[in-house]
């Protein structure tokens, strides 16, 4: 579907459903991390919730998160910022060696 600028613009909804969908009947998979703050993937996160399948759905900021996928995600919503010491890299500090 063309967008507005004339670019064509993937459908990242349907497929991530459509995916989501054939890897839970096909390949029976665990749990799925869902990286999103956009609503429209609220009913994506439904099903996996009710289906016990949702490990968490991580969003950027809290206040860019939409209220529908808040309310959805419930207790496996986190936020980047709340978690981004956890996430980042540090370089580990070399230890100065004293002699004996």
């Amino acid at each position: 579907m063309p967008a507005k600028d004339g670019q064509h613009k993937g459908n990242v909804d349907a497929d991530m459903v459509l995916q989501i969908a054939i890897d839970h009947f096909e390949h029976h998979f665990d749990k799925a991390v869902v990286v999103t703050s956009d609503g429209d993937f609220y009913s994506v996160v439904k099903f996996l919730y009710g289906k016990k399948k949702l490990e968490k759905v991580i969003s950027p900021y809290y206040k860019t998160c939409s209220s529908l996928l808040k309310r959805t995600a419930k207790d496996k919503l986190v936020f980047i910022n709340n978690i981004k010491n956890k996430l980042e890299y540090k370089k580990e500090k070399h230890r100065t060696r004293t002699k004996p």
